[in-house]
C-alpha cells in the first residue's frame, strides 16, 4: 500500500525512546518509523519536515465521564470529544456511569452507541459497569465490546449506581476472570470513611479531604488484592490518590499478580496546602492530598508501580459544583480537565527531571495497555495512526472559557503551563491545528474485539 503520510522531525517518541525520524502512513495504519537517511524520497500524497517539533504517539485517556445520554447538559459526546482532540487526545474510553442509564446493559449500551453516532471527533470505547443485581448482563456486555467492568466499592455519588462491599471483590474478579476483562474499582472502603462533624465548617477544603482518608483507600485496595490473588482475576484500581496504598501494590506486582494502577493530573499537580476554602472545582474522590503524599506517587510513577495517568473527567454545570456556596459537602465531586492533561503533567514533570518519553508512557501507552487498546498508544507499526504534534517548550496561561468541554470550570483556571498540542492526527488524517478542529466528527465506537 502506497504511503500517504510521511512526518519527518528531530524528535519522535517512539517506545525506544527519542529520536529523529520519519513516521511513514499508508492509509490508517503506521507502517514504519525510520531514520531521516532511510525515508523514501518524496514518495507520499502528503509529506512534511516538522524541524523540531515533536511527534508524539496520541495520547489515550481511559477515565472519562462523559454523562452522555441523560446528563448530556453536564457535558456530552460532542464537546468531550472536541476537547480530547484539541489536547491531543485520540482515544477516549468512556465510563459507565453518570449517564442515564448506566451502561450495565446491553440496551444501555446500544443507547448510549446511538449518542455517539456521527457526534465523536477521536475514538471512543466503553467500560460496561456492574452495580448489585446488574451481574446477569455481564456475559451479554462482554459479547458487546466492553473493555472491562467498573464497580465502586462506596457510594458512587449517584442512586442509580450502587456500590458493593471490598468483601465481594473475589466473586467479582471471578466472573470477569472467565470473560478475559478487568475489574476496574473505585477503591475505597465505607467502614473507613468519616462524617464531618456536625459543627464543620462545609467551606473548609479540610472538612471535606479529613472524610476521605487515605486508610479507606488502602483497606479497600487491600481487600481487593486478596481477591486478585484467590481468583487470578485481573484488576484495576481507578484514580489513585493515597501513597499510602502503594507498597501493598507493589508487593503484588512483584508477586506477578495482575494489577494496573492509574492516577490522575490533579494528584500529581495539585496540593491540599494550597486548596482555598470554598474553591470546591478543586473537589473530587478520592481527595487532592498533600504534598508529601504527591512526591510518593512521583515516585511510584518513575519505578512503575502506577501504569498510566488518565484525566477522572467529571465535569458538572456551576450550580452543581457549588461554586456560589463553596460548599465542599455539598457540592458535586469531579475535576474538569479533559484537554489539560498534556500541559499540566508536563510543566511538572520537566521540572522533576522526567522526559518526554516519559510522559508519552504516562499518558499514551500506559492507558491503553490498561484499557487493552492495542493499536493505540505508541508509534509502531501496525498502531493506528494517532499521532500528535507538540511544542514541548510553549508556554501560556490557561482560560476556563476558552477551553472546549462544556461548562468553563476548572482548576486550572489563570494557572501558567508549558506544552501545547499544535496538530492531533487521527488514523492518519489532522483533525486539529493550533487550536481549531478542522474535521468533522470522524472519531468511531471501537469494541473490545477491534481494539
Amino acid at each position: 500500500m502506497a504511503t500517504t503520510l510521511a512526518l519527518a522531525s528531530s524528535r519522535v517518541v517512539t517506545p525506544e525512546g527519542e529520536r529523529p525520524g520519519v513516521v511513514l502512513v499508508a492509509g490508517d495504519r503506521i507502517v514504519d518509523v525510520v531514520a531521516p537517511a532511510d525515508a523514501p524520497a518524496d514518495t507520499a500524497t502528503d509529506h512534511e519536515d516538522l524541524g523540531d517539533q515533536v511527534i508524539m504517539p496520541g495520547f489515550v485517556d481511559s477515565h472519562v465521564h462523559v454523562n452522555d445520554p441523560g446528563r448530556a447538559h453536564w457535558e456530552g459526546f460532542d464537546t468531550a470529544t472536541r476537547a480530547a482532540a484539541l489536547g491531543g487526545i485520540t482515544t477516549v474510553v468512556d465510563m459507565p456511569l453518570n449517564c442515564l442509564p448506566p451502561t450495565t446493559t446491553v440496551e444501555s449500551l446500544d443507547r448510549k452507541l446511538a449518542a455517539v453516532h456521527g457526534r465523536t471527533h477521536v475514538d471512543v470505547a466503553f467500560w460496561g459497569g456492574v452495580v448489585p443485581g446488574s451481574e446477569e448482563h455481564l456475559d451479554g456486555l462482554a459479547a458487546a465490546g466492553v473493555l472491562g467492568f467498573k464497580a465502586f466499592t462506596c457510594d458512587s455519588g449517584v442512586p442509580e449506581y450502587g456500590s458493593f462491599a471490598p468483601s465481594a471483590a473475589a466473586g467479582l474478579l471471578a466472573r470477569t476472570a472467565a470473560l478475559g476483562v478487568p475489574l476496574i474499582v473505585h477503591a475505597e472502603d465505607p467502614a473507613a470513611l468519616a462524617t464531618a462533624p456536625a459543627d464543620a465548617d462545609p467551606r473548609r477544603y479540610r472538612t471535606w479531604l479529613d472524610t476521605r482518608p487515605a486508610d479507606a483507600e488502602v483497606a479497600a485496595i487491600t481487600t481487593l488484592l486478596d481477591g486478585v490473588r484467590a481468583t487470578g482475576g485481573r484488576l484495576h484500581v481507578l484514580h489513585l490518590s493515597a501513597a499510602d496504598a502503594l507498597a501493598p501494590l507493589a508487593d503484588a506486582r512483584r508477586a506477578g499478580l495482575p494489577v494496573t494502577v492509574e492516577t490522575c493530573p490533579h494528584y500529581l499537580t495539585l496540593t491540599a496546602e494550597d486548596v482555598a476554602d470554598g474553591a470546591t472545582d478543586h473537589k473530587c474522590a478520592p481527595p487532592i492530598r498533600d504534598r508529601a503524599n504527591q512526591d510518593r506517587l512521583w515516585e511510584a510513577l518513575a519505578d512503575g508501580t502506577i501504569d498510566g495517568v488518565v484525566s477522572d473527567h467529571s465535569p458538572a454545570p456551576a450550580e452543581d459544583k457549588g461554586l456560589a456556596t463553596g460548599d465542599f459537602l455539598g457540592a458535586w465531586g469531579g475535576i474538569a480537565s479533559l484537554q489539560l492533561g498534556f500541559p499540566v503533567l508536563w510543566s511538572a514533570a520537566r521540572r522533576r527531571g522526567f522526559g518526554l518519553s516519559d510522559v508519552a508512557r504516562w499518558l499514551a501507552s500506559g492507558p491503553a495497555r490498561i484499557a487493552g487498546l492495542r493499536r493505540k498508544g505508541a508509534i509502531v507499526p501496525g498502531a493506528d495512526a494517532d499521532l500528535i504534534v507538540v511544542d514541548p517548550d510553549d508556554t501560556w496561561t490557561v482560560d476556563a472559557a476558552a477551553l472546549a468541554h462544556r461548562h468553563p470550570i476548572t482548576p486550572y483556571d489563570g494557572r501558567r503551563l508549558t506544552g501545547t498540542v499544535r496538530r492531533t492526527y487521527l488514523r492518519g488524517r489532522c483533525i486539529a491545528r493550533d487550536g481549531a478542529l478542522l474535521q468533522p466528527a470522524t472519531g468511531q465506537p471501537r469494541r473490545r474485539d477491534e481494539v
